[in-house]
C-alpha cells in the first residue's frame, strides 16, 4: 500500500481551481464588454450607412422625378406642334400664322421659355421669353421671314401677344446654321441641343428640336422649344441633404448643370469669353473632390449607366456619394450626384457609444466580484474531493468525502465514495475479464475476416458480370462501317451510360434494302435494364430480318416479347420505343417516346410529339389499340435527330435543365455540317453545360441526314 504522502502529486506548472474559474470568467466579461462596445459602435455606423443610403436614394429619386417633369415639357410641345401641322394650325410656308398659336401655348406651359418654327428656306419665328424666370423680362416675338436669311427682328408683345415695338435685331441670321436646327437635321429625329450659356442673363439653357418631313421623306423644317435650366437649380436649392450635404447635376465631362449650393456659379469668365464651369474645377471643395474621385474611379463618367453608391475620404472624414444617370430617349445624358458627409450623423452615435461602454464597465466590476465569491463557494468542497482522490491514487482506498449543499457536488461525492468501495473488487476481477474479452474479440475478428472474403468474392463476380453485359451492349451497337455502307444516308450515333450498365438502346439495321433505326429508353439502370436492352435488340433484329414493315404488328409483336420476358424475370422494368418507316421521301413515325426532331435543309426544326403514337413496352400484353403513326415528307438535305431523356433532363451545378430548346438551337446552328460533326457539336455543348455535375441518366443521340434521293425504307425510333 502506497503511503498518503507519496500519493500527493507535484503541483509545479498547475493552476488552482479558483484561478481557473475566476480568470476565464473575468476574461469573458472583458471580451463581452469589448464586443458590446465595438458592436455598439459598428451598429451605429451601420445605422448611419442605412440612413445615408435611404437619404441618398430618396433625394436622388426626387431629383430624377422633378427633372424629368421639367424635361418632358419641351419635347411634348414639339410633338403637339407636329400634330398641328397636318391640321393646318401650323404651316411651314406661312410662319406668321403660328404667332397667336405659340402665344397661347407658352402661356399654358409655364416651364418652357419659348416655342418656335423654322423651315428649310431659312425662315424662323418664335414666341416667348429668353429667360422666363427673370421676372422683369417681357415676352418677345423674334422672326426672320426672308427666304435665304436676313435680319432677326425682336418685337415686344402686349398682354394679348400682339407685337408692338421693335426691341432689337440680329443681322444676317440664318436659322439653318443654329445648333438647335442642325442637331435635329443630323439626328433626323427629336433631339436635345447642347446646353449653352445665355450671355444676356448668364444662365444655362437647352433646346428640344423635332424635324418635320413630308410624305416623300424630304425635310420641310424644324420645330423647337427652349427651356431655361435655372428652374432645376432653384429646385435643388430647396433640398436639404443632411446638415452639409450637396446635390448637383453634371454632364459626362463634368460641366455643371445645376447645384444645391446657392453661391455656386455655373460659368466663369465675362462677356464672349464666358464658358461653362466644370465641377472638378469648382471652388467648393466637397463638390470638386467628389467629381475628382468619380473620375479616378470610373475614368469615363459616360460609362455610368446605373445608380451606384460609393464612399471616399476627404481630410480623413468619410463622404457618402450616389451617382444616378439622368437620361431620356431624346439623347439627354446627365448625371445626378448626391454627396453626404458622415460627420453630419456621427456625433449622436459617439454619445450613445460612450454611454454603452460606461455601463459595460460598471457591469464588469460587479460581475468580477460575484465571480470571485461564487468560485470560492464551489472550490472548497472540490478541494476536499481532490485531496481524497490523491490519497485514493496512492493506494489508500478507505476514503470518505463530507457532504455539500451543491447538488452536483453532492452527486460527485456519492460517486467518489462508491468508486472507492468498488475499486478493490475491480482490481481482483480485472485479469479474468481481460482474458474473456480478448477471446471474444479474436472470435469476432475471424468472423469479420471470413465475411470480408465472401463479400470481396461476390463483388468481383458481380463486377465481372456487369462488365460482360456492358461489353455485350457495346458489341451490339452499330459499327461505323455499317453506317457508312448505307447509301444516301449520313448517320452518326452516340450512347454513354450513366452507370456501368445503362438502359438506353439504339440500333441501325439494313437488310435487303430495308433500313431500320431504333432508339429506346429502359427504366432504371443496372443488370436488369441492360438485359432488357439486349433482349430488345435481338427482337428488333428478328422482326427486321422477317421484313415486318407494318408498324402496328411490329410494335405489338415486340411488346408481347418484352412483356412476357419481364414477367418471367419478375421485374417491373419497361421501356419507351418509337418506330419510323421511310419510303419515297416520306417518314412514318409510330411508337411513344421523346419528341422526334425533323430538321429541314436550312436548319428549321419541326418537333413531332409521340405521346399519342404508342404505349410503353412491357407494361401490358396488348398495346395494338394505342399504336398510331404520323407521316412527314422529307426533301434532300432534310434529316432527323433522335435522343433519350438523358439529354434534355441533364442538369448543371445550378440545378438548371439543359432542355429541348437548347438542343434544337445547337442542332439548327450546326445542320450545315456532317452528321458526325453535328453529333460532336451537340455532345460538346451538353458537356460544357453539365460541367462538373454528376450525370444521372444515360445519354443517347442519333443524327440522320439525307445526302440525296433515298429509295430505302427507314424505320426510326426516337428516344
Amino acid at each position: 500500500m502506497v503511503s498518503q504522502k507519496s500519493a500527493i502529486v507535484s503541483r509545479a506548472g498547475k493552476f488552482r481551481l479558483r484561478n481557473v474559474l475566476v480568470v476565464p470568467f473575468v476574461l469573458q466579461i472583458l471580451a463581452a464588454v469589448g464586443c458590446v462596445g465595438y458592436l455598439s459602435y459598428r451598429n451605429g455606423e451601420q445605422i448611419v450607412n442605412d440612413i445615408v443610403s435611404q437619404l441618398r436614394q430618396e433625394v436622388s429619386a426626387r431629383v430624377y422625378e422633378r427633372v424629368q417633369t421639367y424635361l418632358e415639357a419641351p419635347p411634348l410641345v414639339n410633338q403637339i406642334n407636329q400634330d398641328a401641322v397636318p391640321l393646318g394650325v401650323l404651316n411651314f410656308d406661312d410662319l406668321e400664322q403660328a404667332r397667336p398659336y405659340f402665344w397661347k401655348q407658352v402661356l399654358q406651359f409655364k416651364s418652357i421659355g419659348h416655342a418656335g418654327i423654322a423651315n428649310e428656306k431659312g425662315q424662323y419665328l418664335r414666341v416667348g421669353w429668353v429667360n422666363r424666370l427673370v421676372g422683369l423680362e417681357k415676352p418677345q416675338l423674334a422672326q426672320q421671314l426672308i427666304p435665304g436669311g436676313g435680319d432677326l427682328i425682336y418685337y415686344n408683345l402686349d398682354d394679348n401677344g400682339n407685337p408692338t415695338t421693335i426691341e432689337k435685331n440680329t443681322p444676317n441670321y440664318d436659322v439653318r446654321t443654329r445648333p438647335f436646327y442642325r442637331v435635329a437635321v443630323e439626328k433626323k429625329q427629336a433631339a436635345w441641343s447642347k446646353v449653352y450659356i445665355n450671355f444676356g442673363y448668364g444662365t444655362l439653357q437647352i433646346n428640344a428640336s423635332l424635324p418635320y418631313y413630308d410624305a416623300e421623306g424630304k425635310l420641310i423644317g424644324v420645330l423647337t422649344c427652349q427651356m431655361g435650366l435655372d428652374q432645376i437649380r432653384h429646385f435643388l436649392q430647396t433640398l436639404r441633404v443632411g446638415n452639409s450635404g450637396q446635390v448637383f447635376i453634371i454632364e459626362p465631362q463634368g460641366e455643371l448643370i445645376a447645384s444645391s449650393v446657392k453661391e455656386q456659379p455655373l460659368s466663369v469668365g465675362t462677356g464672349k469669353d464666358t464658358k461653362r464651369l466644370k465641377a472638378q474645377e469648382s471652388s467648393n471643395r466637397l463638390m470638386r473632390q467628389s467629381v475628382i474621385y468619380l473620375l479616378d474611379r470610373f475614368k469615363r463618367l459616360e460609362d455610368i449607366h446605373q445608380t451606384v453608391q460609393l464612399d471616399f475620404k476627404l481630410n480623413g472624414a468619410r463622404q457618402f456619394i450616389q451617382v444616378s444617370p439622368l437620361t431620356d430617349k431624346y439623347g439627354l445624358n446627365w448625371l445626378s450626384v448626391v454627396v453626404v458627409p458622415e460627420a453630419d450623423f456621427m456625433p449622436q452615435i459617439y454619445a450613445h457609444t460612450r454611454q454603452t461602454i460606461l455601463l459595460c464597465i460598471v457591469a464588469l466590476i460587479v460581475s468580477v466580484g460575484v465571480g470571485i465569491f461564487t468560485a470560492s463557494w464551489i472550490t472548497r468542497p472540490l478541494n476536499q474531493i481532490a485531496q481524497a482522490s490523491e490519497y485514493l491514487a496512492g493506494g489508500t482506498l478507505n476514503q470518505n468525502v463530507d457532504s455539500s449543499l451543491i447538488l452536483e457536488i453532492e452527486t460527485l461525492r456519492n460517486s467518489f465514495n462508491s468508486m472507492a468501495r468498488q475499486q478493490q473488487e475491480s482490481f481482483e476481477t480485472l485479469e479474468d475479464k481481460v482474458k474473456e474479452r480478448t477471446s471474444e474479440l479474436a472470435t469476432a475478428t475471424k468472423q469479420i475476416a471470413a465475411l470480408n472474403q465472401r463479400l470481396k468474392a461476390e463483388n468481383l463476380r458481380m463486377s465481372s458480370e456487369l462488365d460482360m453485359l456492358k461489353q455485350m451492349q457495346q458489341l451490339i451497337l452499330p459499327k461505323p462501317a455499317e453506317l457508312a455502307a448505307i447509301e444516301d444516308l449520313d448517320i452518326a450515333g452516340f450512347m454513354e451510360p450513366a452507370s456501368e450498365v445503362g438502359g438506353d438502346y439504339y440500333d441501325v439495321l439494313c437488310t435487303n434494302g430495308v433500313v431500320t433505326i431504333c432508339i429506346g429508353d429502359v427504366t432504371g439502370h443496372g443488370l436488369e435494364s441492360g438485359i432488357l436492352m439486349v433482349m430488345t435488340q435481338a427482337a428488333v433484329r428478328t422482326l427486321q430480318e422477317m421484313q415486318e414493315s407494318n408498324p402496328v404488328r411490329f410494335l405489338d409483336t415486340l411488346n408481347r416479347t418484352i412483356y412476357k420476358n419481364v414477367q418471367r424475370m419478375n421485374s417491373d422494368k419497361n421501356m419507351t420505343l418509337a418506330l419510323l418507316n421511310y419510303a419515297d421521301r416520306t417518314i412514318s413515325i409510330s411508337g411513344q417516346h421523346e419528341e422526334t426532331l425533323v430538321v429541314r435543309k436550312g436548319g428549321k426544326i419541326q418537333r413531332i410529339d409521340t405521346i399519342n403514337l404508342g404505349f410503353p413496352l412491357g407494361l401490358h400484353d396488348d398495346i395494338s389499340d394505342w399504336i398510331s403513326h404520323v407521316l412527314v415528307d422529307l426533301e434532300p438535305g432534310d434529316g432527323v435527330v433522335l435522343y433519350t431523356d438523358g439529354i434534355p433532363e441533364a442538369r448543371n451545378m445550378h440545378k438548371k435543365f439543359y432542355g429541348i430548346e437548347r438542343l434544337c438551337e445547337v442542332v439548327s446552328q450546326n445542320w450545315h455540317l456532317s452528321a458526325e460533326q453535328i453529333k460532336e457539336a451537340t455532345i460538346a455543348d451538353l458537356r460544357d453545360f453539365i460541367g462538373e455535375q454528376k450525370v444521372f441518366d444515360d445519354i443517347t443521340l442519333l443524327v440522320l441526314k439525307q445526302q440525296g434521293n433515298i429509295v430505302h425504307n427507314l424505320s426510326l425510333t426516337p428516344a
